[in-house]
Protein backbone atom coordinates (compact mmCIF):
# COMPACT_ATOMS: atom_id res chain seq x y z
CA UNK A 1 0.00 0.00 0.00
CA UNK A 2 1.24 3.51 -0.79
CA UNK A 3 2.17 5.75 2.12
CA UNK A 4 -1.17 7.15 3.33
CA UNK A 5 0.43 9.59 5.75
CA UNK A 6 -2.46 12.06 5.46
CA UNK A 7 -4.93 9.74 7.17
CA UNK A 8 -3.83 10.77 10.66
CA UNK A 9 -1.67 13.81 9.99
CA UNK A 10 -1.47 17.11 11.86
CA UNK A 11 -1.50 19.77 9.14
CA UNK A 12 -0.60 23.43 9.73
CA UNK A 13 -2.18 26.07 7.51
CA UNK A 14 0.11 28.91 6.43
CA UNK A 15 -1.46 32.11 5.11
CA UNK A 16 1.83 33.25 3.61
CA UNK A 17 1.19 37.02 3.59
CA UNK A 18 0.78 36.94 7.36
CA UNK A 19 3.18 34.24 8.56
CA UNK A 20 6.68 35.77 8.53
CA UNK A 21 8.31 38.52 6.44
CA UNK A 22 11.86 37.70 5.37
CA UNK A 23 12.70 40.79 3.31
CA UNK A 24 11.17 43.59 5.40
CA UNK A 25 8.49 44.79 2.99
CA UNK A 26 5.63 44.10 5.42
CA UNK A 27 4.37 41.04 3.51
CA UNK A 28 5.01 37.47 4.59
CA UNK A 29 7.04 35.44 2.11
CA UNK A 30 8.88 32.20 1.41
CA UNK A 31 12.07 33.52 2.99
CA UNK A 32 10.16 34.10 6.21
CA UNK A 33 8.54 30.67 6.06
CA UNK A 34 11.86 28.93 5.41
CA UNK A 35 13.40 30.66 8.42
CA UNK A 36 10.54 29.46 10.64
CA UNK A 37 10.52 25.81 9.55
CA UNK A 38 12.32 24.73 12.76
CA UNK A 39 9.47 26.31 14.76
CA UNK A 40 6.92 24.22 12.86
CA UNK A 41 9.00 21.06 13.24
CA UNK A 42 9.18 21.68 17.01
CA UNK A 43 5.44 22.31 17.10
CA UNK A 44 4.95 18.77 15.86
CA UNK A 45 3.17 19.14 12.52
CA UNK A 46 3.40 16.62 9.70
CA UNK A 47 2.57 18.94 6.80
CA UNK A 48 2.03 22.56 5.82
CA UNK A 49 -0.91 23.67 3.72
CA UNK A 50 -0.15 26.93 1.93
CA UNK A 51 -2.88 29.26 0.70
CA UNK A 52 -2.32 30.29 -2.95
CA UNK A 53 1.25 31.43 -3.54
CA UNK A 54 0.84 32.26 -7.22
CA UNK A 55 1.14 35.66 -8.98
CA UNK A 56 -2.04 37.55 -8.16
CA UNK A 57 -3.42 41.10 -8.12
CA UNK A 58 -4.71 40.13 -4.63
CA UNK A 59 -8.32 41.10 -5.30
CA UNK A 60 -9.21 38.16 -3.05
CA UNK A 61 -6.09 37.44 -1.02
CA UNK A 62 -4.44 35.39 -3.76
CA UNK A 63 -7.50 33.35 -4.76
CA UNK A 64 -7.52 35.38 -7.98
CA UNK A 65 -4.68 33.51 -9.69
CA UNK A 66 -2.93 35.13 -12.65
CA UNK A 67 -0.43 32.32 -13.34
CA UNK A 68 -0.78 28.81 -11.90
CA UNK A 69 2.83 27.83 -12.70
CA UNK A 70 4.73 30.61 -10.96
CA UNK A 71 5.16 32.26 -7.54
CA UNK A 72 3.86 35.70 -6.55
CA UNK A 73 6.94 37.98 -6.69
CA UNK A 74 6.10 39.46 -3.26
CA UNK A 75 6.43 35.91 -1.87
CA UNK A 76 9.59 34.90 -3.75
CA UNK A 77 10.53 32.82 -6.78
CA UNK A 78 9.84 29.35 -8.12
CA UNK A 79 13.41 28.39 -7.17
CA UNK A 80 12.69 29.51 -3.58
CA UNK A 81 9.48 27.45 -3.56
CA UNK A 82 11.41 24.38 -4.67
CA UNK A 83 14.05 25.04 -2.00
CA UNK A 84 11.34 25.40 0.63
CA UNK A 85 9.74 22.05 -0.38
CA UNK A 86 13.12 20.33 -0.07
CA UNK A 87 13.96 21.97 3.27
CA UNK A 88 10.57 21.03 4.68
CA UNK A 89 11.02 17.45 3.50
CA UNK A 90 14.37 17.35 5.29
CA UNK A 91 12.44 18.10 8.51
CA UNK A 92 9.83 15.43 7.67
CA UNK A 93 7.27 18.14 6.86
CA UNK A 94 5.23 17.68 3.70
CA UNK A 95 3.69 20.43 1.58
CA UNK A 96 0.10 20.89 0.44
CA UNK A 97 -0.68 23.67 -2.03
CA UNK A 98 -3.96 25.33 -2.94
CA UNK A 99 -5.32 24.95 -6.47
CA UNK A 100 -8.26 27.15 -7.48
CA UNK A 101 -10.18 25.47 -10.32
CA UNK A 102 -13.43 27.44 -10.34
CA UNK A 103 -12.00 30.80 -11.36
CA UNK A 104 -8.85 32.64 -12.32
CA UNK A 105 -7.86 36.31 -12.31
CA UNK A 106 -9.04 38.98 -14.71
CA UNK A 107 -5.31 39.66 -15.22
CA UNK A 108 -4.61 36.08 -16.35
CA UNK A 109 -3.44 35.77 -19.98
CA UNK A 110 -6.45 33.64 -20.94
CA UNK A 111 -8.91 36.26 -19.73
CA UNK A 112 -7.01 39.14 -21.32
CA UNK A 113 -7.18 37.21 -24.59
CA UNK A 114 -10.89 36.57 -24.07
CA UNK A 115 -11.61 40.28 -23.70
CA UNK A 116 -9.71 41.01 -26.90
CA UNK A 117 -11.54 38.26 -28.82
CA UNK A 118 -15.00 38.27 -30.37
CA UNK A 119 -18.14 36.84 -28.76
CA UNK A 120 -18.34 33.13 -29.45
CA UNK A 121 -14.58 32.83 -29.99
CA UNK A 122 -12.50 29.92 -28.60
CA UNK A 123 -10.86 32.38 -26.20
CA UNK A 124 -14.20 33.27 -24.67
CA UNK A 125 -15.28 29.65 -24.50
CA UNK A 126 -12.67 29.12 -21.78
CA UNK A 127 -14.90 31.22 -19.51
CA UNK A 128 -18.66 31.72 -19.17
CA UNK A 129 -19.66 34.63 -21.41
CA UNK A 130 -23.29 35.18 -22.32
CA UNK A 131 -25.43 37.89 -23.96
CA UNK A 132 -27.61 39.84 -21.58
CA UNK A 133 -31.35 40.34 -21.40
CA UNK A 134 -31.43 43.78 -22.95
CA UNK A 135 -29.47 45.93 -20.51
CA UNK A 136 -29.78 43.29 -17.78
CA UNK A 137 -27.43 40.39 -17.03
CA UNK A 138 -28.16 36.88 -18.36
CA UNK A 139 -29.84 35.91 -15.09
CA UNK A 140 -30.28 37.26 -11.58
CA UNK A 141 -27.61 35.20 -9.82
CA UNK A 142 -25.85 36.88 -6.93
CA UNK A 143 -22.16 36.59 -6.09
CA UNK A 144 -21.10 34.63 -3.00
CA UNK A 145 -19.28 37.88 -2.12
CA UNK A 146 -22.54 39.90 -2.45
CA UNK A 147 -23.67 41.91 -5.46
CA UNK A 148 -24.36 40.61 -8.98
CA UNK A 149 -22.55 37.50 -10.24
CA UNK A 150 -22.23 39.00 -13.74
CA UNK A 151 -20.07 41.82 -15.13
CA UNK A 152 -20.56 43.38 -18.56
CA UNK A 153 -17.67 43.92 -21.00
CA UNK A 154 -17.50 46.75 -23.59
CA UNK A 155 -18.96 44.71 -26.47
CA UNK A 156 -22.11 44.04 -24.42
CA UNK A 157 -21.53 40.43 -23.34
CA UNK A 158 -21.43 39.47 -19.68
CA UNK A 159 -19.12 37.06 -17.86
CA UNK A 160 -19.93 35.02 -14.76
CA UNK A 161 -18.01 35.31 -11.48
CA UNK A 162 -19.39 33.49 -8.46
CA UNK A 163 -16.98 35.51 -6.33
CA UNK A 164 -15.47 38.94 -7.15
CA UNK A 165 -15.61 40.51 -10.65
CA UNK A 166 -11.81 40.11 -10.73
CA UNK A 167 -12.34 36.31 -10.55
CA UNK A 168 -13.95 35.13 -13.81
CA UNK A 169 -15.28 31.57 -13.69
CA UNK A 170 -13.80 28.95 -16.00
CA UNK A 171 -16.01 26.92 -18.34
CA UNK A 172 -15.51 23.35 -17.13
CA UNK A 173 -17.46 21.97 -20.08
CA UNK A 174 -14.53 23.04 -22.28
CA UNK A 175 -11.92 20.26 -22.77
CA UNK A 176 -9.17 22.90 -22.95
CA UNK A 177 -9.87 23.91 -19.34
CA UNK A 178 -9.84 20.29 -18.22
CA UNK A 179 -6.45 19.65 -19.86
CA UNK A 180 -4.98 22.89 -18.53
CA UNK A 181 -5.64 21.86 -14.96
CA UNK A 182 -4.29 18.35 -15.55
CA UNK A 183 -1.05 19.99 -16.65
CA UNK A 184 -1.05 22.32 -13.61
CA UNK A 185 -1.43 19.33 -11.29
CA UNK A 186 1.51 17.55 -12.89
CA UNK A 187 3.61 20.73 -12.82
CA UNK A 188 3.44 20.91 -9.02
CA UNK A 189 3.45 17.19 -8.28
CA UNK A 190 6.64 16.95 -10.37
CA UNK A 191 8.17 19.56 -8.05
CA UNK A 192 7.58 17.47 -4.95
CA UNK A 193 4.31 18.85 -3.65
CA UNK A 194 2.68 16.18 -1.46
CA UNK A 195 -0.96 17.26 -1.51
CA UNK A 196 -3.47 19.43 -3.36
CA UNK A 197 -6.15 21.39 -1.55
CA UNK A 198 -9.01 22.03 -3.99
CA UNK A 199 -10.69 25.39 -3.46
CA UNK A 200 -14.48 25.68 -3.86
CA UNK A 201 -14.45 22.15 -5.21
CA UNK A 202 -18.20 21.65 -5.63
CA UNK A 203 -19.09 24.71 -7.74
CA UNK A 204 -17.38 24.12 -11.10
CA UNK A 205 -20.50 23.38 -13.17
CA UNK A 206 -23.39 25.79 -13.64
CA UNK A 207 -26.92 25.41 -14.98
CA UNK A 208 -27.49 28.91 -16.28
CA UNK A 209 -31.02 28.14 -17.44
CA UNK A 210 -32.18 27.37 -13.92
CA UNK A 211 -34.54 29.92 -12.40
CA UNK A 212 -32.73 29.54 -9.09
CA UNK A 213 -28.97 29.72 -8.61
CA UNK A 214 -27.70 26.30 -9.65
CA UNK A 215 -23.96 25.86 -9.37
CA UNK A 216 -23.26 23.63 -6.37
CA UNK A 217 -22.71 19.89 -6.54
CA UNK A 218 -23.64 19.03 -10.13
CA UNK A 219 -22.93 15.39 -10.92
CA UNK A 220 -20.49 16.32 -13.70
CA UNK A 221 -17.98 17.54 -11.12
CA UNK A 222 -17.17 13.98 -10.06
CA UNK A 223 -15.63 13.19 -13.45
CA UNK A 224 -13.18 16.05 -12.87
CA UNK A 225 -11.96 14.63 -9.58
CA UNK A 226 -11.80 11.06 -10.87
CA UNK A 227 -9.33 12.38 -13.45
CA UNK A 228 -7.42 14.29 -10.79
CA UNK A 229 -7.27 11.16 -8.61
CA UNK A 230 -5.87 9.10 -11.50
CA UNK A 231 -3.13 11.69 -12.01
CA UNK A 232 -2.35 11.98 -8.30
CA UNK A 233 -2.16 8.21 -7.89
CA UNK A 234 0.68 8.02 -10.41
CA UNK A 235 2.85 9.68 -7.75
CA UNK A 236 3.73 8.03 -4.42
CA UNK A 237 2.29 9.39 -1.19
CA UNK A 238 0.25 12.26 -2.69
CA UNK A 239 -3.33 13.18 -1.86
CA UNK A 240 -6.29 15.47 -2.62
CA UNK A 241 -8.29 17.37 0.00
CA UNK A 242 -11.48 19.13 -1.04
CA UNK A 243 -13.13 22.30 0.23
CA UNK A 244 -16.89 21.81 -0.03
CA UNK A 245 -19.35 23.76 2.13
CA UNK A 246 -22.23 21.29 1.80
CA UNK A 247 -24.90 20.46 4.39
CA UNK A 248 -26.00 17.20 2.71
CA UNK A 249 -23.60 14.61 4.10
CA UNK A 250 -24.73 11.90 1.69
CA UNK A 251 -23.82 14.12 -1.25
CA UNK A 252 -20.63 15.19 0.54
CA UNK A 253 -19.57 11.55 0.88
CA UNK A 254 -19.72 11.08 -2.90
CA UNK A 255 -16.59 13.22 -3.23
CA UNK A 256 -14.74 10.78 -0.97
CA UNK A 257 -15.39 7.62 -2.91
CA UNK A 258 -12.23 5.53 -3.44
CA UNK A 259 -11.68 6.88 -6.94
CA UNK A 260 -12.14 10.58 -6.08
CA UNK A 261 -10.70 12.75 -3.28
CA UNK A 262 -8.73 11.23 -0.44
CA UNK A 263 -10.10 13.65 2.19
CA UNK A 264 -12.21 16.79 2.60
CA UNK A 265 -12.53 19.57 5.14
CA UNK A 266 -15.11 18.99 7.86
CA UNK A 267 -16.89 22.33 8.16
CA UNK A 268 -19.82 20.89 10.08
CA UNK A 269 -17.60 20.44 13.15
CA UNK A 270 -16.13 23.94 12.78
CA UNK A 271 -19.57 25.53 12.56
CA UNK A 272 -21.15 23.87 15.62
CA UNK A 273 -21.67 25.78 18.89
CA UNK A 274 -19.88 24.91 22.14
CA UNK A 275 -22.47 22.36 23.23
CA UNK A 276 -21.98 18.69 24.08
CA UNK A 277 -25.00 17.37 22.16
CA UNK A 278 -24.17 19.47 19.09
CA UNK A 279 -20.53 18.41 19.02
CA UNK A 280 -21.32 14.75 19.61
CA UNK A 281 -23.87 14.87 16.80
CA UNK A 282 -21.26 16.38 14.49
CA UNK A 283 -18.64 13.78 15.46
CA UNK A 284 -21.10 10.94 14.90
CA UNK A 285 -22.25 12.40 11.59
CA UNK A 286 -18.65 12.77 10.45
CA UNK A 287 -17.67 9.24 11.41
CA UNK A 288 -20.75 7.65 9.84
CA UNK A 289 -20.08 9.62 6.64
CA UNK A 290 -16.38 8.75 6.37
CA UNK A 291 -15.69 5.35 7.88
CA UNK A 292 -17.98 3.21 5.66
CA UNK A 293 -16.17 4.47 2.54
CA UNK A 294 -12.70 4.23 4.08
CA UNK A 295 -12.02 7.97 4.02
CA UNK A 296 -10.28 9.52 7.04
CA UNK A 297 -12.20 12.33 8.77
CA UNK A 298 -10.66 15.77 9.22
CA UNK A 299 -11.14 18.11 12.17
CA UNK A 300 -10.87 21.87 11.75
CA UNK A 301 -11.45 24.64 14.31
CA UNK A 302 -10.43 27.61 12.18
CA UNK A 303 -8.98 28.78 8.88
CA UNK A 304 -8.41 31.96 6.87
CA UNK A 305 -12.16 32.38 6.21
CA UNK A 306 -13.70 32.12 9.69
CA UNK A 307 -13.71 33.82 13.07
CA UNK A 308 -10.83 32.73 15.30
CA UNK A 309 -11.81 30.21 18.02
CA UNK A 310 -10.81 32.34 21.02
CA UNK A 311 -13.27 34.98 19.84
CA UNK A 312 -15.99 32.63 18.56
CA UNK A 313 -16.11 30.58 21.76
CA UNK A 314 -16.25 33.72 23.90
CA UNK A 315 -19.50 34.93 22.37
CA UNK A 316 -23.05 34.22 23.52
CA UNK A 317 -23.66 32.34 20.27
CA UNK A 318 -20.62 30.12 19.73
CA UNK A 319 -21.58 28.75 16.31
CA UNK A 320 -20.24 30.13 13.03
CA UNK A 321 -21.98 31.05 9.79
CA UNK A 322 -20.61 32.91 6.77
CA UNK A 323 -23.98 34.62 6.46
CA UNK A 324 -23.86 35.93 10.01
CA UNK A 325 -20.41 37.11 11.03
CA UNK A 326 -20.99 38.27 14.55
CA UNK A 327 -18.66 41.24 14.54
CA UNK A 328 -19.28 43.77 17.26
CA UNK A 329 -20.83 41.30 19.68
CA UNK A 330 -19.78 41.14 23.31
CA UNK A 331 -16.87 38.74 23.65
CA UNK A 332 -15.45 37.20 26.83
CA UNK A 333 -11.91 36.39 25.69
CA UNK A 334 -10.99 34.66 28.95
CA UNK A 335 -13.90 32.24 28.52
CA UNK A 336 -13.16 32.01 24.81
CA UNK A 337 -9.55 31.02 25.44
CA UNK A 338 -10.56 28.40 28.00
CA UNK A 339 -13.02 26.84 25.57
CA UNK A 340 -10.59 27.09 22.65
CA UNK A 341 -7.99 25.18 24.68
CA UNK A 342 -10.54 22.46 25.46
CA UNK A 343 -11.69 22.34 21.83
CA UNK A 344 -8.10 21.96 20.64
CA UNK A 345 -7.47 18.84 22.71
CA UNK A 346 -10.88 17.46 21.73
CA UNK A 347 -10.11 17.91 18.03
CA UNK A 348 -6.62 16.42 18.37
CA UNK A 349 -8.05 13.32 20.08
CA UNK A 350 -10.55 12.50 17.34
CA UNK A 351 -9.71 9.87 14.70
CA UNK A 352 -8.36 11.19 11.41
CA UNK A 353 -6.38 14.29 10.44
CA UNK A 354 -6.38 17.60 12.31
CA UNK A 355 -5.77 21.04 10.79
CA UNK A 356 -4.27 23.97 12.73
CA UNK A 357 -4.54 27.49 11.30
CA UNK A 358 -1.52 29.69 11.93
CA UNK A 359 -1.90 31.65 15.18
CA UNK A 360 -4.43 29.18 16.55
CA UNK A 361 -1.56 27.69 18.56
CA UNK A 362 -0.90 31.15 20.04
CA UNK A 363 -4.50 31.76 21.05
CA UNK A 364 -4.80 34.81 18.81
CA UNK A 365 -8.24 36.47 18.88
CA UNK A 366 -10.06 37.92 15.90
CA UNK A 367 -8.97 41.53 15.29
CA UNK A 368 -12.29 43.35 15.00
CA UNK A 369 -11.21 46.99 15.10
CA UNK A 370 -9.13 47.21 11.93
CA UNK A 371 -9.63 50.63 10.28
CA UNK A 372 -12.06 50.49 7.37
CA UNK A 373 -9.46 52.02 5.06
CA UNK A 374 -7.12 49.07 5.61
CA UNK A 375 -9.64 46.28 5.00
CA UNK A 376 -8.78 44.31 1.87
CA UNK A 377 -11.34 41.51 1.80
CA UNK A 378 -13.70 42.16 -1.16
CA UNK A 379 -16.62 41.02 1.01
CA UNK A 380 -16.40 44.31 2.93
CA UNK A 381 -16.77 46.54 -0.13
CA UNK A 382 -19.25 44.36 -1.98
CA UNK A 383 -21.54 44.18 1.05
CA UNK A 384 -21.30 47.97 1.49
CA UNK A 385 -19.73 47.41 4.89
CA UNK A 386 -22.49 45.17 6.23
CA UNK A 387 -19.97 42.30 6.50
CA UNK A 388 -16.50 43.34 7.66
CA UNK A 389 -15.06 40.29 5.99
CA UNK A 390 -12.18 38.01 6.88
CA UNK A 391 -9.22 40.33 7.42
CA UNK A 392 -9.58 40.01 11.19
CA UNK A 393 -8.31 36.42 11.15
CA UNK A 394 -5.50 37.25 8.70
CA UNK A 395 -3.48 39.74 10.76
CA UNK A 396 0.30 39.00 10.68
CA UNK A 397 1.64 36.75 13.43
CA UNK A 398 3.46 38.08 16.49
CA UNK A 399 6.83 36.37 16.95
CA UNK A 400 8.78 38.40 19.52
CA UNK A 401 9.22 41.76 21.20
CA UNK A 402 7.10 44.21 23.13
CA UNK A 403 5.60 46.25 20.30
CA UNK A 404 4.51 45.85 16.68
CA UNK A 405 5.62 44.42 14.31
CA UNK A 406 6.51 41.81 16.98
CA UNK A 407 9.29 40.22 14.94
CA UNK A 408 7.08 39.62 11.91
CA UNK A 409 9.63 41.47 9.80
CA UNK A 410 11.57 44.71 9.58
CA UNK A 411 8.84 46.65 7.78
CA UNK A 412 5.33 47.77 8.67
CA UNK A 413 2.96 44.77 8.35
CA UNK A 414 0.29 44.90 5.66
CA UNK A 415 -2.35 44.75 8.42
CA UNK A 416 -1.67 46.28 11.86
CA UNK A 417 -1.25 44.04 14.91
CA UNK A 418 -2.90 44.93 18.24
CA UNK A 419 -0.49 46.30 20.84
CA UNK A 420 -1.67 43.78 23.44
CA UNK A 421 -0.39 40.93 21.30
CA UNK A 422 2.91 41.42 23.14
CA UNK A 423 1.54 38.82 25.59
CA UNK A 424 0.77 36.37 22.77
CA UNK A 425 4.10 36.27 20.89
CA UNK A 426 5.89 33.00 20.30
CA UNK A 427 8.75 34.38 22.40
CA UNK A 428 6.53 35.19 25.39
CA UNK A 429 4.87 31.76 25.27
CA UNK A 430 8.00 29.65 24.69
CA UNK A 431 9.00 29.32 28.34
CA UNK A 432 5.47 29.23 29.79
CA UNK A 433 4.33 25.63 30.22
CA UNK A 434 0.76 26.88 30.77
CA UNK A 435 0.64 28.81 27.48
CA UNK A 436 -1.54 27.98 24.50
CA UNK A 437 1.64 27.25 22.53
CA UNK A 438 2.75 24.71 25.13
CA UNK A 439 -0.69 23.08 25.03
CA UNK A 440 -0.49 22.67 21.26
CA UNK A 441 3.09 21.40 21.32
CA UNK A 442 2.39 18.89 24.05
CA UNK A 443 -0.93 17.84 22.53
CA UNK A 444 0.50 17.37 19.04
CA UNK A 445 3.48 15.39 20.35
CA UNK A 446 1.22 13.07 22.35
CA UNK A 447 -1.11 12.79 19.39
CA UNK A 448 1.75 11.74 17.11
CA UNK A 449 2.59 8.84 19.41
CA UNK A 450 -0.88 7.75 20.55
CA UNK A 451 -3.57 8.99 18.12
CA UNK A 452 -4.25 9.84 14.48
CA UNK A 453 -6.15 7.51 12.17
CA UNK A 454 -8.59 4.94 13.57
CA UNK A 455 -11.95 4.92 15.33
CA UNK A 456 -13.41 5.72 18.73
CA UNK A 457 -15.76 4.20 21.28
CA UNK A 458 -18.15 6.44 23.20
CA UNK A 459 -18.24 5.86 26.95
CA UNK A 460 -21.13 6.66 29.28
CA UNK A 461 -20.95 10.12 30.78
CA UNK A 462 -23.26 12.62 32.42
CA UNK A 463 -25.09 15.32 30.44
CA UNK A 464 -22.80 18.00 29.06
CA UNK A 465 -19.74 15.73 29.06
CA UNK A 466 -18.16 13.95 26.08
CA UNK A 467 -16.11 10.84 26.86
CA UNK A 468 -14.61 8.47 24.31
CA UNK A 469 -11.92 5.85 24.19
CA UNK A 470 -9.18 5.65 21.58
CA UNK A 471 -6.79 2.72 21.41
CA UNK A 472 -4.27 4.21 23.82
CA UNK A 473 -6.16 6.83 25.82
CA UNK A 474 -9.51 8.23 26.91
CA UNK A 475 -10.57 11.82 26.14
CA UNK A 476 -13.05 13.66 28.40
CA UNK A 477 -14.40 17.13 27.57
CA UNK A 478 -16.56 18.86 30.16
CA UNK A 479 -18.96 21.29 28.47
CA UNK A 480 -21.27 21.43 31.52
CA UNK A 481 -21.32 24.13 34.19
CA UNK A 482 -20.07 21.93 37.04
CA UNK A 483 -16.80 20.05 37.75
CA UNK A 484 -16.98 16.30 37.06
CA UNK A 485 -15.13 13.26 38.33
CA UNK A 486 -12.63 11.67 35.97
CA UNK A 487 -13.14 8.01 35.11
CA UNK A 488 -10.81 5.52 36.77
CA UNK A 489 -7.38 5.89 35.19
CA UNK A 490 -3.69 5.11 35.58
CA UNK A 491 -2.22 8.39 34.36
CA UNK A 492 -3.19 11.95 33.49
CA UNK A 493 -1.55 12.70 30.14
CA UNK A 494 -2.64 16.29 29.54
CA UNK A 495 -5.38 18.76 30.48
CA UNK A 496 -6.42 21.96 28.75
CA UNK A 497 -6.84 23.67 32.16
CA UNK A 498 -5.76 22.49 35.64
CA UNK A 499 -7.91 20.07 37.59
CA UNK A 500 -9.75 21.51 40.59
CA UNK A 501 -9.70 19.32 43.70
CA UNK A 502 -9.08 16.34 41.43
CA UNK A 503 -12.11 17.08 39.26
CA UNK A 504 -12.36 18.20 35.64
CA UNK A 505 -13.68 21.79 35.68
CA UNK A 506 -16.11 23.24 33.13
CA UNK A 507 -14.82 23.97 29.62
CA UNK A 508 -11.87 21.64 30.03
CA UNK A 509 -10.55 18.56 28.22
CA UNK A 510 -8.35 15.84 29.71
CA UNK A 511 -6.57 12.84 28.19
CA UNK A 512 -6.10 9.93 30.56
CA UNK A 513 -4.50 6.51 30.22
Amino acid sequence: MADEWWRGAAIYQVYLRSFADGNGDGIGDLAGLRAKLPYLAELGVDAIWLNPWYPSPMADGGYDVADYRAIEPAFGTLAEAEAYIAEAHALNIRTIIDIVPNHGSDQQDWFVQALQAEPGSPERERFIFRPGRGDRPPNDWQSIFAGPAWTQVPDGEWYLHLFAPEQPDFNWRNPEVIEEFHDILRFWLDRGVDGIRIDSAAVLFKDLDSVEESYTDHDEVHDVYRDWRRITDTYDGRFLVGEMWMPDQERFALYLRPDEMHTAFNFDFLSRPWDAEELKASIDLTLTTHLPIGAPPTWVLSNHDVTRPVTKYGRPDTSFSHQDRKHGMTTDLVLGERRARAAALLAMALPGAVYVYQGEELGLPEVEDLPDALLQDPIFARSNGADRGRDGCRVPLPWAGQEPPFGFGAGTPWLPQPADWKNLTVESQQADQNSMLALYRNGLQLRRHHLGDGSLTWLDSQPGVLTFRREHLTCITNLSTQPVELPSHEGLLITSSPLEAGKLPPDTTAWIS
